[in-house]
């Protein structure tokens, strides 16, 4: 008989081990099991971050009806009559007739397109232009081009990893959407969306402010603003979780002691 054959045969290493990097140990069946158990609850926390409450409005003040967590339950196609319910309700919201209102006091303060001039009149202006540029690009970037792109009008929130991952991830969506099947593609509904809501403007602005230099500003301007704005979208929902937990974590320190207050020691505590 060869020396080979006076050898025991050795184990088969089991595939959970490479995977948990558990070949050292002699026992690799509790060590793996374990680590799978902590993994699954990594897993979980992060799908609990990632599923954090949407609120229909930031800061109670400005509208955001078309942001979803980036999850199967929110996958599916929006319908024509959906996609257009997002733009109304975009631009019919009280809060957006506040800032509009808000940023006509901005304007005006500033001496913002200029050829309004000042006072009441010109004030009522700025604020009825602003008004036409919130319905023109609401029905135009998340009800006329979605629905004729067959593109996605919502940001979907990625709710996990880590933060400058999502920093980029949320400034890229200015440029980048979703197909109604969930395929990337670029984002031409927000694009051409608000280039067209900057070029119907130019009907109703001052015959002065009416030209192509003001229209590529303006235009540029939104895209910067949207960066910004997705920003919010995707980090708003950890604020107030944030928040929540403090108040939860603050809730039990004042309760804790008026529990130990009843101290089991002494006589009587137990029956």
């Amino acid at each position: 008989m060869s020396a080979a054959s006076d050898k025991p045969d050795a184990p088969v290493p089991k595939p959970e081990a490479f995977w948990n990097d558990q070949t050292a140990q002699p026992s690799a069946a509790p060590p793996t099991q374990a680590n799978a158990d902590k993994d699954k609850d990594k897993d979980k926390d992060k799908d609990k971050d990632a599923k954090d409450e949407v609120p229909k409005r930031i800061f109670f003040i400005i509208p955001n009806f078309m942001t979803a967590n980036d999850q199967p339950e929110n996958s599916g196609t929006l319908t024509t009559r959906e996609k257009f319910n997002i733009a109304w309700h975009q631009y019919s919201d009280y809060s957006a007739h506040f800032g509009n209102v808000l940023q006509a006091a901005i304007s005006q303060a500033a001496n913002g397109i200029p050829h309004y001039g000042q006072g009441w009149v010109p004030f009522g202006e700025r604020f009825l232009a602003m008004e036409g540029d919130q319905f023109t690009g609401s029905m135009l970037i998340y009800g006329v081009f979605p629905t004729v792109l067959h593109q996605d009008p919502r940001y979907f929130r990625r709710g996990r990893g880590k933060y400058v991952t999502r920093i980029a991830y949320a400034a890229t969506r200015v440029l980048v959407a979703r197909t109604d099947s969930g395929r990337p593609t670029f984002n031409a509904s927000s694009v051409f969306g608000q280039l067209g809501q900057a070029g119907i403007s130019l009907s109703y602005y001052p015959p002065q402010d009416r030209n192509i230099k003001g229209l590529l500003q303006g235009w540029t301007v939104g895209q910067v603003y949207n960066i910004g704005w997705n920003q919010l979208k995707e980090f708003t929902p950890d604020l107030a979780a944030f928040i929540r937990r403090h108040q939860k974590s603050r809730a039990q320190k004042q309760t804790a002691p008026s529990a130990a207050g009843a101290n089991p020691g002494t006589p009587g505590a137990e029956i």
